[in-house]
């Protein structure tokens, strides 16, 4: 049962062992990511000099599903474009909110930014740290 979507953010914070880690490992294997949050995530590693094999052996493994972006989600995420412009989220960041809402579960972040948005995109979210 999924219980929660991640950004690229979040991904990224458990993938570094950043602060916030522990949050997002302990939900990974009930977690979903987009196809776009994964494409982001991906691209990180490609830009620092990652090679596929390598991307490849990090993220396969990891039991979390990865959702294609799919019609329904690219309305929603679109839609949501006057709510969340004022905060400065890209389409990787709606991607992972019009998951987590076509899901009903909440969406883990890093990024402050959303906290700003509250109840008026219809997610709970959580932010992996203080």
């Amino acid at each position: 049962m999924t219980v929660a979507v991640l950004d690229a953010s979040a991904f990224l914070a458990m993938l570094l062992r950043e602060p916030g880690a522990e949050v997002v490992r302990a939900v990974l294997a009930n977690s979903a990511i987009s196809s776009v949050n994964l494409t982001e995530t991906i691209s990180y590693f490609t830009r620092n000099g990652a090679t596929e094999k390598d991307i490849r052996s990090a993220l396969d493994p990891l039991p979390i599903q990865c959702v294609s972006f799919d019609h329904s989600q690219a309305y929603i995420a679109g839609l949501m474009l006057p709510i969340t412009r004022s905060a400065g989220l890209s389409l990787g960041d709606r991607a992972c909110l019009a998951l987590a809402a076509h899901l009903g579960v909440k969406a883990l972040t890093a990024d402050r930014a959303w906290l700003s948005l509250g109840k008026a995109i219809g997610v709970d979210l959580e932010l992996i740290r203080p």
